[in-house]
């Protein structure tokens, strides 16, 4: 099940650690050069003058919660094949907060400071060189097993056939959801008229982001699965599109599985819709989840109650199209 180890986990931790280090070090050294008052966004006219600032204790707040929450992220859902990648965003946002910081130092009036285009450059070269040292590091790690096939059923309920007659037909549905994904889309979505009354830019981007977290949070925190001749369907209790559907000719059966937190971060990289390299899932909590094996040898997931019965029903219908 190609899950992240501990020495993989403290890998991909690791630059974010000496990256924050790095940052509070400057802020340290350079206490006494750096404003109180920072520019923060600087616009494209003017050859990159400042548009936007912010006051030095929220800028460091920012800068380190900014840190912590993409390496928090890349300790969670990290891959070997994927390391590097952990390295570079640490490289190039270590760099970049670091050049804000030099470009602030003894600045009279913020509004006067200039960053540079080259900037971007520098921290592209920064997240290119600490990139090679992520991927050099890899060889540290063992690797993943490669097939990564969904045969590896450990955790697994044996599921048996639903009785049904030859000429009865059945059907099976069960709504889900998750609250805490719920309170994070209606959350988001709040934040658009927040983001709208704060404009012009960048402010309206609280807007843009309240859209993009909103509207598919509040689409997966309530699902509606189906289980029926035409095979599983998921799509949002509250419409019908969206959706997700296996059709029943590319069933080749169905068992139940218990996941924890450690199985759903490893296994399916966090919450939501996953798609990863030999499973996809709909994934809203832990618990109970319906697994239907397709024909392509891919696995396809759904967290939802009474999994048992939804099993033992698509195993049936599956059986009597002839596929099990």
């Amino acid at each position: 099940m190609n899950r992240a180890t501990p020495r993989l986990r403290a890998l991909a931790a690791l630059p974010f650690v000496l990256v924050l280090a790095s940052h509070l070090l400057l802020l340290a050294l350079w206490h006494d050069r750096i404003p109180d008052t920072l520019a923060t966004h600087f616009g494209p006219d003017d050859g990159g003058r400042a548009d936007g600032f912010t006051g030095r204790t929220a800028f460091t707040l920012v800068g380190v919660g900014l840190l912590l929450g993409l390496g928090a992220g890349w300790t969670v859902l990290v891959r070997r094949t994927a390391l590097w990648g952990a390295w570079a965003t640490a490289g190039f946002t270590g760099a970049l907060l670091a050049l804000l910081v030099r470009d602030n130092l003894d600045a009279t009036d913020p509004a006067q400071v200039v960053s540079p285009l080259t900037n971007l450059a520098v921290g592209a070269a920064a997240a290119a060189v600490l990139a090679l040292a992520g991927w050099a590091l890899t060889r540290l790690v063992p690797a993943e097993d490669a097939t990564g096939t969904p045969a590896d059923t450990a955790g697994a309920t044996e599921i048996p056939r639903l009785a049904l007659g030859a000429s009865e037909v059945a059907g099976w549905s069960r709504a889900t959801g998750s609250r805490p994904l719920t309170v994070l889309a209606v959350l988001a979505l709040a934040a658009v008229p927040a983001g709208l009354l704060l404009a012009p830019w960048p402010h309206a981007l609280i807007a843009l982001l309240g859209l993009v977290v909103g509207v598919p949070g509040l689409a997966l925190a309530r699902v509606r699965v189906t289980v029926d001749r035409r095979g599983v369907t998921v799509r949002p209790a509250l419409v019908p599109r969206p959706r997700v559907r296996v059709p029943l000719d590319e069933i080749a059966g169905a068992d139940v599985r218990e996941l924890d937190t450690a199985a759903v971060l490893d296994d399916f990289g966090g919450w939501g819709y996953r798609v990863r390299a030999h499973r996809t899932g709909v994934v809203v909590h832990t618990g109970e989840t319906l697994v239907v094996r397709r024909d392509n040898g891919r696995e396809f997931a759904v967290t939802v109650p009474d999994a048992r019965t939804a099993a033992a029903l698509l195993n049936t219908l599956a059986e009597r199209h002839g596929k099990v």
